[in-house]
């Protein structure tokens, strides 16, 4: 693969940028699934990583074992009816149209199946809906742009920010790209998911998103922490999550909004309070934009336990491509 990368012309530095991130793919691609990243052959869902989104996924694992319930129970009918009621064997037919046991079975039983999916279905939605019980120790707000993200924090004096998908509009991956990604410190199987700036919070508070567009509809979704928003000019919709781990969750704009709707990740950093205190000042003072993010290598060999040489070359790589 490294050879492949080589024959690309390239700056020679760029190219050992390159070479690093395929040393840590194969350290992190266990990582990168627990941090809400898709990956390649994936099955069910991302991992949740907040309160909402385990609710969300423990729903739809209830719902999955009544519908697989279901669907066995009208199958088994089903063949009951063609092997033992056909023509061949069930020469005389019956002649009744009615059974009332039969019909108050299947009158009742549909209206208790609906009552149980209902009851924590409602209880979900409330809790993902009514703000009235939800203290924010952390607002932000979105605003959706073709194509693009812009960020603030108001209540903590950090102005508007863009963020906006590396490699943005190369039409594949590159030598460009690739350096790109190094010296952000993602790993190269980011691309098309990375940003060059992200939403940064803590992990364990509550943190209130107020999405809006500026342009034409957007949507702010994250799977992994179960939220989604649509983002309309004019209008200012709420979502709320409060992250359980650390790690780094990605999203996308989830509304079709143009030519280059593709192009407009989302990620979300949560890291703990102490990190997230220093960059908001820093963020405040100087802009988010001007301010050290921890970066995904960095969290990757943290969930790792180490890995400090693999951390410290990518710093030299990306060092080596501003230079």
């Amino acid at each position: 693969m490294i050879k492949s990368m080589i024959r690309v012309k390239a700056p020679k530095l760029a190219t050992l940028a390159v070479a690093f991130l395929a040393t840590a793919l194969a350290f992190g691609g266990a990582i990168a699934q627990e941090f809400g990243v898709p990956v390649p052959g994936g099955l069910d869902l991302q991992p949740p990583a907040s309160e909402v989104a385990i609710d969300q996924q423990a729903l739809h694992h209830q719902m999955l074992y009544i519908i697989t319930g279901i669907t066995v129970f009208v199958l088994a009918l089903l063949l009951i009816v063609i092997l033992r009621y056909n023509s061949a064997v069930n020469k005389t037919p019956a002649r009744f149209t009615h059974n009332s046991l039969i019909e108050a079975i299947w009158t009742i039983a549909p209206v208790i199946i609906l009552i149980v999916i209902a009851v924590p279905s409602v209880k979900l939605l409330l809790k993902q809906e009514d703000f009235s019980k939800v203290k924010p120790d952390v607002v932000i707000k979105a605003t959706g742009w073709q194509w693009q993200w812009q960020y603030e924090y108001p209540e903590l004096g950090v102005q508007p920010y863009f963020s906006k998908m590396i490699g943005y509009l190369e039409p594949v991956m590159n030598a460009k790209v690739e350096a790109e990604l190094a010296k952000h410190g993602y790993p190269k199987d980011m691309w098309k998911l990375a940003t060059d700036t992200a939403v940064i919070v803590p992990v364990g508070k509550t943190v209130v998103v107020r999405v809006t567009g500026f342009d034409v509809i957007h949507s702010w979704s994250v799977d992994s922490l179960g939220v989604k928003a649509d983002g309309v000019p004019s209008r200012t919709n709420e979502l709320w999550f409060k992250a359980t781990r650390e790690g780094v969750f990605t999203g996308q704009c989830k509304e079709l909004c143009g030519t280059n709707h593709s192009y407009m990740p989302i990620v979300v950093k949560v890291v703990s309070e102490e990190t997230f205190a220093t960059w908001a000042a820093c963020a405040k003072e100087k802009g988010a934009e001007n301010c050290k993010e921890p970066t995904m290598l960095e969290m990757m060999a943290k969930a790792k336990g180490g890995a400090k040489k693999e951390v410290k070359t990518a710093k030299a790589a990306a060092a080596a491509v501003e230079r």
